[in-house]
């Protein structure tokens, strides 16, 4: 990769190898600084807000604002961690070269090829629900047309420079901004009873139907649930960041808004949204949240709006799940933990990776057609809980690289952690906290087990090369 900064040159010494095999070529630096500023602001944004969110809203109540929050917390937590190690070596394998680097290959080959997996049927699910949207439009089609369509248009785009897949973000991720932007300035205004023909609410629904916690603490909890895993993407601009000219400054600065991006966005709208209307009002359950909202405040033509919101939001979404495995699976493949054939980079795009990706997505589309009560639905289980398991790699890779950049190279500690490493220990702590919860519900349980199940195998994998190529847990000097 061709990265500017002079403190990122160790990473690509000994981290994220910079050419693919053999190819005499390196990934781009075509991402501007506007690109990952955007690609930060809108990743946040995607279409687990929009669509399930309705779900927490029915089992949490009012209370899914507090659930909200907790997992928001959280999130800011790993970020934090994320952004110190990937400021002080920018990669495209992001957590997977920080694993490898702090714990051992095994565990970069374990999360890195967990998280392309988990990205790639994240493709196929999300091009399937924009084909759901445009069959409302247009009836009379079918849903493979549309999967179709959007497969080969993204797949297009990531095949080409580096920089139209930040344009495409960029303009997505605006328009989603937007988008929510306005829904919390009417959503403000409804509460403080100026917009016309509304009267300000109070705290009459976050406290009289039902109280503030109508199910009790166990509906939080399935709130709770629901909101963690609607956070999930949020890496993506980690690894977006080793492919701009400056990703030492991009990687900071994205980090360093995160708190306030996701209270605003998260935390904000679900406010807004349970003081408004009633929790339980019906049509939070038929229409979706934000849609309830905007027809009680007599906004013309709401759904079809909200419609073309969540449509950018899943395409936003296929187009970065393919950029991100595709530069995740790269990373595995030049550090030698995939078939070196897939590692060519040629003008600066690493197109064999991404034909890889768009296959395998195209696969589990294929999947869900033929199979969708059975593989299909394996799959998904085998990534349900996959970014916990991320983001539980992301905080053990912290707790020990910190400790090696305080004693060795202090100066790339461009962002901190905050008060390491009790937050650290923390947000270990909360990861855990996710996972027995998950083990409550049959569901999320069925979902866990299928998980760790892919994880062990990918670990055990991990290790036996680990053992047959003689690497020890300690890489080499950063």
């Amino acid at each position: 990769m061709n990265r500017t900064p002079s403190s990122a040159a160790p990473a690509r010494e000994h981290g994220d190898a910079v050419q693919g095999p053999g190819s005499g070529s390196t990934l781009s630096n075509g991402l501007k600084q506007r690109h990952l500023s955007m690609i930060a602001l809108g990743g946040v944004i995607g279409a687990g807000l929009f669509v399930g969110s309705r779900e927490g809203i029915a089992a949490a109540g009012p209370s899914i604002v507090l659930a909200y929050a907790v997992s928001g917390a959280l999130v800011m937590l790993i970020m934090r961690m994320l952004g110190e190690m990937a400021a002080a070596n920018p990669a495209s394998g992001s957590f997977s070269v920080h694993a490898e680097r702090s714990i051992g290959s095994w565990a970069g080959f374990t999360v890195g090829w967990m998280f392309t997996a988990l990205l790639c049927v994240a493709v196929a699910a999300e091009a399937l629900g924009a084909a759901d949207v445009m069959l409302q439009w247009f009836p009379g089609t079918q849903p493979w047309m549309w999967v179709l369509l959007f497969m080969v248009i993204f797949t297009g785009t990531n095949l080409t420079a580096v920089s139209n897949f930040g344009e495409f973000e960029f303009w997505f991720a605006a328009l989603k901004v937007a988008a929510i932007g306005i829904f919390l300035v009417l959503g403000l205004l409804a509460i403080f009873g100026v917009l016309p023909g509304t009267h300000a609410p109070g705290t009459s629904h976050l406290t009289g139907d039902g109280g503030f916690l109508p199910k009790g603490v166990d509906g939080l909890m399935v709130g709770l649930l629901a909101s963690v895993f609607a956070y999930g993407g949020l890496e993506t601009v980690t690894i977006a960041a080793a492919e701009s000219k400056d990703p030492v400054r991009g990687v900071a600065g994205a980090v360093r808004t995160a708190m306030w991006r996701i209270a605003l966005f998260y935390v904000g709208s679900m406010a807004i949204i349970v003081t408004v209307i009633p929790w339980s009002a019906p049509a939070i359950a038929k229409s979706g949240p934000y849609v309830a909202v905007l027809d009680y405040l007599k906004i013309p033509a709401a759904g079809q709006i909200m419609n073309v919101v969540i449509l950018i939001a899943l395409l936003s979404a296929v187009n970065a799940n393919l950029y991100g495995s595709s530069r995740m699976a790269y990373s595995l493949i030049s550090r030698g933990q995939g078939p070196a054939f897939l590692g060519k980079v040629s003008g600066g795009v690493p197109r064999r990776a991404v034909l890889l990706c768009a296959t395998f997505g195209f696969l589990a589309v294929a999947l869900s057609f033929l199979w969708p009560d059975t593989l299909f639905q394996w799959l998904l289980n085998m990534v349900g809980a996959a970014v916990l398991v991320v983001w539980g790699f992301i905080a053990t890779a912290q707790l020990r690289m910190r400790r090696t950049l305080e004693r060795e190279a202090p100066e790339k500690l461009v962002v901190k952690m905050w008060a390491f490493p009790v937050l650290t220990w923390v947000a270990l702590a909360g990861i855990v906290a996710v996972l027995l919860l998950m083990l409550r519900d049959e569901n999320q349980r069925i979902q866990l087990l299928f998980t760790g199940g892919f994880g062990v195998v990918l670990a055990v994998i991990g290790l036996v090369r680990q053992q047959s190529l003689g690497k020890g847990a300690d890489l080499p000097e950063k």
